[in-house]
């Protein structure tokens, strides 16, 4: 796979939660770095997704739908080999939004950052 397919499978997997999907598409020195729950690795992500998609259910009122997370303004760059991409995302029906930083090479995804768009505390 390119690295091209690489990070479209995986955006496919955050859309739909979908944990394997993601995994398919992950390299194996993958690292995801997210401020509230810290450095995870691809031996943690799965459990990691199921707990951002109970939150993400309890905030939603209990109700589940097939799309965990929206993507938009997707832009991407390619340097010597690697595949940089930086999104929003948000996860409808919740406050819940932010921004990534995604690095993919031809191996698959070797990272993600996140931020969460919030208003700071007054």
């Amino acid at each position: 796979m390119s690295a091209a397919d690489h990070l479209e499978t995986y955006a496919e997997g955050w859309t739909k939660g979908d944990a394997g999907t993601i995994l398919k598409a992950v390299s194996d020195s993958f690292v995801f770095d997210d401020p509230n729950a810290g450095k995870i690795t691809k031996s943690g992500l799965a459990s990691y997704l199921s707990e951002m998609k109970e939150t993400v259910r309890s905030l939603r009122g209990g109700r589940t739908s097939e799309t965990l997370m929206e993507l938009s303004e997707v832009v991407t760059q390619e340097s010597e080999g690697v595949l940089t991409a930086w999104c929003w995302w948000a996860m409808p029906g919740t406050a819940i939004e932010g921004s990534g930083l995604i690095k993919v090479g031809t191996n698959g995804v070797r990272s993600e950052v996140i931020t969460y768009y919030t208003k700071l505390p007054e």
